[in-house]
């Protein structure tokens, strides 16, 4: 094994959407000798690149199969309409599904929502990416139902978007192989579950030397009896103004 063989290091993948920056900075932080790369991956194909061995982890699109993988759910997305920004729909704050009857919906073929029934009319194609019915909606052919993230990464100066009610969502999670997982994982799982650089939970710590229940015990053997202060010295004198007592033990009759 060569010496750039035996670096350690952490790959880390991610779907379009998913903002890691902060992750990956703290990351940076606390293992500047750990280098971490990251690799955007469409949401359809990560799963392939994780059990293929090419990341070590991914932020990934929900549903996970937990059959093959461990994963930590983080957040769940709000789902948008995008649309034109002279649509009808931008007079209202929230749009329900029965304001986009009358108009196309499209559906791209990598669409992360599981919907049951999409609203509006169906187009007579599909897109094949997302990216490509951002730039039909803002043709004027149709609205694009996302998340909120991608309808940020997608932005366009012609087009604005309105939260919609009663739809899918989009959750994130961190998965990994369930047979594989490093300590570089583990500490990637510290990061994103708000761990502080010394937190003890994830890899197990070497108890420190001279244990605290040692240190306990040995203040319990110096701890002073009940009713004589710590070190205090013996005067001879039983209290004040007590007379001494004799070699018998009795006390000693005053003068």
């Amino acid at each position: 094994m060569t010496g750039s063989d035996a670096t350690p290091s952490f790959r880390l993948a991610y779907v379009p959407g998913v903002m890691p920056d902060k992750w990956v900075r703290i990351w940076n932080e606390r293992h500047p000798g750990v280098p971490l790369t990251l690799t955007q991956v469409p949401a359809g194909a990560a799963a392939g690149r994780l059990l293929g061995g090419d990341s070590d982890a991914g932020l990934v699109r929900t549903p996970v199969d937990r059959s093959v993988f461990s994963a930590i759910p983080l957040y769940t997305e709000q789902t948008v309409v995008v649309v034109p920004k002279d649509h009808l729909v931008t007079a209202v704050d929230e749009v329900t599904p029965e304001d986009l009857a009358d108009d196309i919906v499209l559906h791209p073929l990598d669409d992360v929502l599981d919907w049951e029934s999409l609203p509006g009319r169906p187009a007579l194609e599909r897109p094949a990416t997302t990216a490509d019915a951002v730039e039909l909606v803002a043709a004027g052919i149709g609205v694009l139902v996302v998340p909120l993230s991608l309808a940020r990464l997608h932005h366009r100066k012609d087009l604005t978007h309105r939260p919609l009610k009663d739809a899918p969502e989009s959750s994130v999670a961190l998965a990994w192989p369930e047979d594989a997982k490093t300590d570089q994982v583990e500490d990637f799982i510290g990061i994103v579950r708000g761990r502080t650089v010394n937190s003890t939970r994830g890899r197990q710590q070497p108890p420190a030397r001279g244990g605290s229940a040692d240190a306990d015990r040995d203040g319990a053997r110096r701890k002073p009896a009940p009713g004589k202060a710590a070190g205090a010295k013996r005067t001879g004198k039983s209290g004040r103004g007590a007379p001494k007592n004799d070699r018998r033990g009795k006390p000693r009759r005053r003068s």
